[in-house]
């Protein structure tokens, strides 16, 4: 076996054996997901703290019309000024007081919101929505249409439901949905961005270890340091694909068992409720109605995501991680020899660092324009076209454009890891020396001669 074989047996069992990589294999999928759902469910939390709020109208025209929510209470103080509520509205358990000057439709911004903390979005966004409302109603009034408000309500609910149908080399039609599509670009780039940077300052670290601990003196006497720094990188690297390897084959049970449970024989219901405690409850007609449109709308979603090619993506994947992943490990190998502690890294990190942070941004307007001049270009750039062009993908970029820019991120990390490896060459064996840019480049031109 070659010595490079024996590195990356030895990089990959290390890895695989330990209990934080199989905790990760089994839970990384969850906590993926909800890195994308926790977000959104946080921001639509609502504020459950009863706040009571003054309202000193000056006007009389709009305090009654603000109506109470099930959190935010409403008192109009009539006969009240501006000096006196703010003097004890504290006092009297207020959180906030609202003071409205003028006739709002004649002066807009009369309304202002008092209060000794930073008024939350709940609340200016529940006073402006009425006093708009308050304000529209007036509005149309003085217009004087007989059944306006009528007209108006059956103008608001017009709706428009527009259908996206994906059309194949064959004709055949396969209905498409662009939020599928946006989060199926978001997912793919994401996990190229997590991938890269985790497993990239692994081999980093791995590198510093060694050096720290004086273990690479002893393995380079037996294997020459270029072989020593591309059997971590392929160990780590196969390592990473295992990981993601497992993530697929639970992400693929996890959906044939859903779909087992939601067509077995429809006789599952949706509503678990634990009153419920005879068979001819569990097979009444509510549940089953639930049951028949759970699995409608489940089927509707299978459908949509089938119309993408999760086939080429996949293939796509493992491509620009590979590439991603031999470029940037590479320079961080390169910088790991350099490298006496961790500590010292980051200035050399964070320029290494910048691309994969500036693809993330890019990859956000690629979404909304995927063909767009911003999206080719840095998805042409081998430094930002793992996460890039995989944010395009769900898009199905022209054949031409992948292969270019595949061609690219090849050539671009076969010159890497040989520049890398130069430098890999004397820094693995510097110790106590004072790393520089300039003291890098001396070492690649030295170890050319």
């Amino acid at each position: 076996m070659s010595k490079i074989s024996l590195i990356i047996q030895r990089e990959y069992l290390t890895r695989v054996r330990k209990k934080s990589f199989v905790v990760m294999s089994i839970i990384g999928p969850i906590l993926f997901g909800a890195m994308m759902v926790l977000p959104a469910w946080f921001s639509s939390m609502e504020d459950t703290t009863e706040k009571r709020i003054a309202i000193v109208d000056q006007t009389g025209e709009y305090a009654q019309s603000i109506t109470d929510t099930e959190f935010l209470k409403f008192d109009w103080l009539q006969n009240s000024n501006q000096k006196e509520v703010a003097s004890d509205y504290k006092e009297e358990g207020y959180y906030a007081y609202l003071f409205i000057e003028k006739d709002l439709l004649e002066h807009p911004d009369a309304v202002t919101i008092y209060s000794d903390a930073q008024i939350t979005i709940d609340v200016k966004d529940h006073i402006s929505r009425k006093l708009e409302q308050i304000l529209e109603e007036k509005k149309l009034s003085s217009y004087n249409i007989s059944g306006l408000d009528a007209i108006i309500q059956e103008v608001n609910n017009v709706r428009v439901n527009v259908k996206t149908i994906k059309l194949g080399e064959d004709g055949s039609e396969k209905e498409s949905s662009q939020f599928i599509t946006i989060m199926a670009a978001l997912v793919f780039a994401m996990l190229v961005y997590f991938f890269v940077l985790l497993y990239g300052t692994q081999v980093m670290r791995g590198v510093i270890e060694e050096k720290t601990n004086r273990i690479v003196e002893v393995i380079v006497s037996s294997v020459k340091p270029f072989q020593l720094m591309m059997g971590k990188i392929i160990g780590i690297a196969m390592v990473a694909l295992t990981q993601f390897a497992i993530w697929v084959v639970l992400t693929v049970m996890l959906y044939f068992g859903i779909s087992a449970f939601v067509f077995d024989g429809g006789k599952v219901p949706t509503r678990m409720d634990s009153q419920i405690e005879n068979v001819e409850a569990l097979n009444s007609e509510e549940a089953q109605a639930e049951l028949t449109e759970f699995q409608k709308s489940f089927t509707d979603v299978t459908s949509k995501i089938k119309a993408i090619n999760l086939v080429g993506i996949l293939f796509a994947f493992v491509f620009y991680f590979v590439g991603g992943y031999l470029l940037y490990a590479s320079l961080f190998a390169a910088l790991g020899a350099a490298l006496d502690s961790e500590a010292d890294s980051q200035q050399f990190v964070m320029p290494v660092m910048m691309p994969l942070i500036l693809s993330i941004y890019v990859a956000m307007a690629a979404f909304r324009n995927p063909a767009g001049d911003l999206a080719f270009w840095f998805s042409m750039i081998p430094f930002t076209s793992p996460i890039v062009m995989m944010a395009r993908m769900p898009f199905e970029p022209p054949i031409w454009e992948m292969l270019l820019s595949m061609a690219i991120l090849t050539g671009t990390f076969i010159f890497t890891t040989w520049f890398a490896g130069r430098i890999y060459r004397t820094g693995i064996l510097m110790y106590g020396k004072k790393v520089s840019y300039g003291e890098l480049w001396k070492w690649f031109k030295y170890s050319g001669k």
